[in-house]
């Protein structure tokens, strides 16, 4: 075997995710708001004079893609780099040649730092004087929101391009492609596939060009040529070959469907609620935190205009421990409903608040002397105890202060206008009570 067979050995063995890989601008899949006609990075990669840049997006979405073309359409050195594995003394190496490159050469050197969102602060300030000085470019590559994710101090001295999902249009006609490319597709194979098939890929992808390149790589290696020598890919072979939608989520998502989902009980959407509880589950949440969360929801957005609320979610996150996932989704989403259709009031929440604020100012706050315990103390403090008014000699209630003296006006709990504090009020009415 000569060194040609070799390398064309090697380069059939890459997945095809890998093979198609674009190599230019005009190749490239999607991202027409950042590398269309015109934009400022198509026409900075365009005359080489692309300075330090992160690309922030989801896996699959062409980060990395691109940042090889710009690698191949410089006239620089191009070093690459992954945050994961890479050390303080990978960096230094590459400023270094960085600098003898500019100095001997009067050449540029670009790093492209995939995962860039896993540098320490010591790694960032390694290499922090070289993008500052422009003695390097540096390209991040990072699926993590680098404004949260990464040292500021590098964030602040980069342009940052946010990459989208790719549409399912994008996908199907990647897809197309790499059924009839002979040099790095599926061509020689002599691939087709239904359109129904395609498109359950490119749906099912999540936007994620290399899972549906996958998948579809799947489809035609498992697939049996038929009579005539062709493999047919169908529907059924597509769902067999990508199952499920790629579901995971980085933690920027993570929190963002989080809050979604809890935002959602608040506003009484129960479709809504519903939907970000399951996405966050099937992306590998635990599911006891969405009954966690449920709980505090229904006693902080439904308190007291339906008490029931919290009853039913506090059993619904039970029969989630003794019953377990998945079949405790059912007693789950109905916990989720009623959340969200019941009637709403945060005067639980209001005058929990206004308690810790007088809880936390209030130094004067001794225990009226009929309210301590009796089974101590001066004979005095004993004599005191027994002006006590037990309220089930008055029929279940009587009035009488407990707060302490500096506090005996204060008023915590004020009912609302909606559900069962309505009842309360006259509850309270027929009690005679102040408030």
């Amino acid at each position: 075997m000569d060194l040609f067979d070799f390398n064309k050995n090697e380069e059939t063995a890459k997945p095809l995710a890998e093979r198609m890989r674009a190599n230019s601008l005009d190749e490239f899949i999607g991202q027409k708001h950042i590398v269309s006609d015109g934009s400022l990075l198509r026409r900075a990669i365009a005359t080489d004079r692309l300075g330090s840049c992160i690309f922030w997006g989801p896996p699959g979405c062409g980060k990395t893609t691109l940042a090889n073309i710009i690698a191949l359409r410089t006239n620089g050195e191009f070093i690459k780099l992954n945050a994961v594995n890479a050390g303080v003394a990978d960096v230094k190496k590459a400023v270094e040649t960085a600098r003898e490159n500019l100095k001997l050469y009067n050449k540029r050197t670009y790093l492209l730092l995939d995962e860039c969102h896993r540098f320490n602060k010591t790694q960032s300030d390694s290499l922090l004087p070289a993008i500052e000085q422009g003695k390097i470019i540096f390209i991040g590559s990072t699926t993590e929101n680098p404004y949260a994710a990464m040292t500021p101090a590098i964030v602040s001295r980069c342009r940052v391009f946010e990459f989208k999902h790719l549409t399912n249009e994008d996908i199907i006609d990647a897809l197309k492609k790499a059924i009839k490319s002979r040099h790095k597709g599926l061509g020689k194979q002599n691939v087709t596939a239904d359109e129904a098939a395609l498109e359950h890929i490119a749906r099912t992808a999540g936007g994620d060009l290399r899972t549906a390149y996958n998948a579809l790589e799947l489809a035609a290696l498992t697939t049996e040529p038929n009579t005539e020598g062709t493999v047919h890919i169908t529907l059924a072979d597509a769902e067999q070959s990508i199952q499920r939608k790629a579901l995971s989520y980085n933690e920027d998502s993570y929190y963002d469907f989080l809050s979604a989902f809890c935002k959602s009980l608040r506003g009484s959407d129960a479709n809504a609620a519903l939907y970000y509880a399951m996405r966050l589950i099937e992306g590998g949440c635990d599911p006891m935190l969405i009954a966690r969360r449920l709980v505090v929801h229904s006693a902080e957005d439904v308190g007291m205009a339906d008490p029931r609320a919290l009853q039913i979610a506090t059993s619904a996150m039970y029969a989630l421990e003794k019953i377990g996932y998945p079949e405790a989704r059912i007693p789950l989403s109905e916990a989720i409903i009623y959340v969200c259709e019941a009637e709403k009031s945060n005067s639980v929440v209001n005058a929990m608040y206004a308690a810790i604020e007088d809880v936390r100012n209030t130094r004067d706050d001794n225990v009226p002397p009929y309210l301590k315990d009796n089974s101590y103390g001066s004979k005095e403090d004993k004599a005191n105890s027994r002006q006590y008014k037990y309220p089930h000699n008055f029929g279940g209630y009587v009035e009488q202060q407990y707060l302490p003296d500096s506090l005996k006006d204060k008023i915590y709990y004020v009912p609302g206008e909606n559900g069962y504090e309505n009842e309360v009020k006259e509850i309270r009415k027929r009690k005679g009570k102040k408030n």
